[in-house]
């Protein structure tokens, strides 16, 4: 079955999509974004997705493309129509199409709203989950309004190909003291040495990921102690656990960091554990 996609009110082939020359999401990198997980045929997260979308789209000025029922039906029958039971979904918002101009098009221009479905193996997840991955440290040099989820990505995928090059699966951001501030597509956890689970507050300077704000409702109901603070690459190294957090991925253990080992060198029992409860906590919206 050809895959689908749905592009400013028509599905059609993944194949033939497209947007205007002069979308400013292609031009200006105009636009928002979110990506959500789907597991066992049930949407993850959608109402906290959605809260950060609409966020994203105030803090820009950029109309909703439609209501907030309405979108969640699209959603829905863009995942059917690709048949997706496990895997994701990308919606894409942007300020929409007008004559190329810095300044924002006249008011009444309708945004620009695109969203496509992949079905994704679990398998694949798992052995990352079971072996664990690798990750490097970059200076941060993205632009200070990281908390919106713009689709502006170009120091990200540049951060995430020089963790490539190095044999590494993600890069993490660390600012001008020596902090770690987030990965290039992740948000970054520790385990530190009294045992606390540690994540940077994400009042500014990250993103506040949908699966990090449910791993905090995961680790309460879990009764582990959790600190919102600023840590260190040295306390990182120093860790008994690292572990990243993303919608596409839930919690990816790190075993080394820079090639230093974490800990033993293999995924820790914290991560396990919050990874096999978020699915029970998480809220689940059936397709």
């Amino acid at each position: 079955m050809p895959r689908i996609a749905y592009v400013n009110g028509r599905y059609v082939k993944h194949s033939d999509a497209s947007v205007h020359i002069e979308d400013r999401g292609y031009q200006f990198a105009d636009g928002v974004y979110e990506v959500c997980e789907v597991r066992h045929g049930y949407i993850v997260d959608l109402t906290r997705h959605l809260n950060r979308l609409d966020r994203s789209l105030g803090e820009l000025s950029i109309a909703w493309p439609m209501g907030r029922a309405a979108l969640t039906q699209v959603i829905r029958e863009t995942l059917r129509r690709n048949h997706v039971r496990n895997g994701l979904f990308y919606m894409q918002v942007t300020r929409g199409v007008a004559r190329r101009d810095h300044v924002f098009p006249a008011k009444g221009t309708p945004p620009s709203l695109v969203i496509t479905a992949k079905s994704t193996d679990p398998k694949i997840i798992a052995a990352k989950n079971a072996n664990g991955i690798k990750a490097i440290t970059l200076a941060d040099n993205r632009w200070d309004r990281v908390d919106i989820k713009s689709v502006g990505l170009l120091p990200n995928a540049m951060a995430r190909q020089q963790a490539k090059e190095v044999g590494a699966q993600e890069a993490i951001y660390v600012d001008g003291h020596g902090m770690v501030k987030e990965g290039a597509a992740t948000n970054v956890w520790i385990v530190d040495s009294e045992g606390m689970l540690v994540t940077r507050p994400a009042e500014h300077g990250i993103l506040r990921g949908i699966t990090r704000t449910t791993l905090i409702d995961v680790a309460a109901k879990l009764g582990l102690e959790i600190a919102e603070r600023n840590f260190s690459v040295a306390e990182m190294l120093a860790a008994r656990e690292v572990f990243l957090t993303a919608a596409t991925s839930i919690c990816f253990p790190v075993v080394s960091v820079n090639d230093q080992t974490i800990a033993n060198g293999h995924p820790g029992s914290v991560s396990q554990k919050v990874r096999e409860a978020f699915f029970d906590v998480a809220e689940k919206i059936a397709i």
